[in-house]
């Protein structure tokens, strides 16, 4: 939806175009302030228009910007339309692609690409892109987005499975779902990760406070399950490129699980790696990482590996992507830095 619109007054047909599940160990907040944290670009006068509109609904009752809300509310924001997200306009842009044949397309996504419409990106899409290379061709995923399987974000490069039969499309889904199917990542994190190789697990959901972020929560009923494989490549002594298997495909997944084990992925504005989180106090120094994040401006992660079952001819398939040029830059400049200077840890 696009918030610089004013609210319309509520008619007989509502539409949903918000829901959030309030999770457990949310104090009490005021709703129109909760949901100013949820939703990207909103004033909190807007949220209060709508909530005196009767727009702003709570367990199916509607309630004012007054109210507190608690754990395990449901929130649904309904207008008179439908969500502008549903409609897919068709755009010329190019696509990167690896494979295609009548089943399927495997594309390498460059950084900077939203996958999908949502809120705040309803143009300039993969999906918009998609959308003009096959029309209306593709089969609908259960969110009624033409041909995903998965998707990766807007700042990750890599590669991504689009599927273009119905056939297709269930193959795939169920092989992403029973964890058959293989992701690996690059990655560059801050600090000096210890074990050669590892695995990390924990339940994944919303941050409690800040809501653009997800966490790892250790109560089993909090989030979904989530598990990261990780390997050490190479060690540039206050960053360390990694390998992560993917064995399970949570948002925001290798991002809060490094994070989580103390090694956020460098120039990660939305989890605090465009901070120089490891390092010396030296001004060259500073200078030196602040020219890394110019050449690299976002998080360094890049979907390296994908491999599937093909769904017509059961041949399992691998792709193999170059690593971009942004993120080769970043990693030559560490591995430059690490071999002229003696790293001591703060």
């Amino acid at each position: 939806m696009d918030f610089n619109e004013e609210w319309s007054e509520p008619e007989e047909a509502l539409f949903e175009h918000f829901r959030f599940e309030v999770p457990k160990g949310q104090g009490l907040m005021r709703i129109d302030k909760y949901l100013q944290l949820q939703i990207p670009n909103i004033s909190r006068n807007k949220l209060q228009n709508a909530a005196d509109s009767g727009q702003v609904l709570v367990n199916e009752t509607a309630v004012k910007s007054n109210y507190k809300v608690k754990p395990d509310d449901v929130i649904r924001i309904v207008l008179s339309h439908p969500p502008f997200e549903h409609k897919i306009i068709p755009e010329d842009i190019p696509l990167d692609i690896v494979y295609e044949d009548e089943a399927l397309v495997v594309i390498n996504k460059p950084p900077g690409l939203v996958v999908h419409p949502g809120h705040g990106n309803y143009t300039g899409t993969l999906v918009n892109a998609l959308a003009y290379h096959y029309g209306n061709r593709l089969p609908l995923n259960s969110s009624e987005r033409p041909g995903l399987v998965h998707r990766i974000d807007k700042d990750t490069s890599g590669l991504l499975v689009v599927a273009k039969t119905e056939q297709a499309m269930t193959h795939l889904a169920k092989q992403f779902e029973e964890k058959t199917s293989e992701r690996e990542y690059i990655a560059l994190v801050w600090g000096n990760v210890v074990d050669d190789a590892g695995t990390i697990e924990g339940n994944i959901a919303r941050h409690v406070r800040d809501r653009m972020q997800m966490a790892v929560f250790d109560d089993p009923e909090i989030g979904k399950h989530a598990v990261t494989h990780y390997r050490v490549l190479e060690r540039f002594g206050y960053v360390t490129l990694v390998a992560c298997q993917l064995e399970t495909g949570r948002t925001h997944q290798i991002r809060v699980h490094m994070k989580h084990i103390g090694h956020t992925l460098f120039n990660d504005e939305r989890y605090g790696g465009n901070a120089i989180l490891k390092g010396t106090t030296f001004t060259k120094y500073k200078q030196f990482v602040e020219n890394c994040f110019k050449v690299l401006p976002r998080q360094a992660l890049h979907a390296k590996t994908l491999g599937f079952m093909h769904p017509v001819s059961n041949e399992f398939m691998r792709f193999d992507s170059e690593i971009p040029h942004d993120l080769v830059e970043c990693i030559d400049k560490w591995r430059t830095y690490s071999k002229s200077h003696t790293l001591d840890e703060d």
